[in-house]
């Protein structure tokens, strides 16, 4: 089975991803399913799920999640099959609810400069499960074979995703886990190491949309 396991939708508010186009780049990119993975929040995973279901694709309930030290940003999670909504905190905290939700924690985009994670990850390796050994939005390479060697030196699962904020980034990449036959297989896959990160990197351009999204919903904010 193959899953881009980091989406975001219009709810992360930095992302030109409407739920319908997300349900249709998903099915052109021969995709089993996707994971949403919206910042601090699980509101758009009913919808989305819903829309995705009539197009016999499956939708991982997830979150990117602000971590924080003394009140400062010092990186994200990715909660994956998750029950319900986390909240910004501590790392500690908020892997080990997810941990209590039986989902499975991921540090996304480690080593990448702008957005990496700002401690020294051996000191989770007791709650972390995966690590985004290929992120499709980020340019560079090298953050990538850091990642993939932090993995592998720790015995780490191996975790690819999009990271789309524009709904043609999606499926850009990917995880595939060769034998599942459904979720739960699926995520036993990856508990147990058989998942491989794949895809290509997508257009520099569209590293702008979070830019842009802002800027829309600052100046047009949603009347919900």
């Amino acid at each position: 089975m193959k899953f881009d396991l980091h989406c975001h939708s219009v709810f992360s508010g930095d992302a030109f991803c409407p739920p319908e186009k997300l349900v249709k780049a998903a099915v052109q990119k021969k995709l089993d399913g996707f994971a949403i993975t919206d910042h601090n929040t699980t509101k758009g995973f009913e919808i989305i799920a819903q829309l995705a279901k009539k197009s016999h694709l499956q939708v991982v309930r997830g979150e990117e999640i602000d971590v924080k030290r003394n009140g400062k940003s010092i990186g994200e999670v990715l909660g994956l099959f998750l029950k319900k909504e986390i909240t910004p905190k501590e790392p500690e905290k908020v892997m080990k609810e997810i941990k209590d939700q039986g989902g499975l924690v991921v540090i996304p985009h480690p080593f990448h400069p702008f957005s990496k994670f700002k401690d020294d990850l051996e000191k989770y390796l007791s709650f972390i499960d995966g690590i985004e050994v290929f992120n499709a939005r980020h340019p560079f390479s090298k953050p990538d074979r850091l990642a993939l060697e932090f993995a592998k030196k720790h015995n780490l699962a191996e975790v690819g995703g999009s990271d789309c904020h524009f709904f043609k980034e999606l499926g850009a990449g990917y995880t595939l886990v060769e034998d599942a036959q459904n979720l739960e297989d699926f995520k036993k896959g990856i508990l147990e190491k058989k998942s491989v990160a794949l895809g290509k990197k997508s257009p520099f351009c569209y590293l702008i949309f979070p830019t842009l999204a802002k800027l829309k919903n600052r100046c047009f904010p949603s009347k919900d």
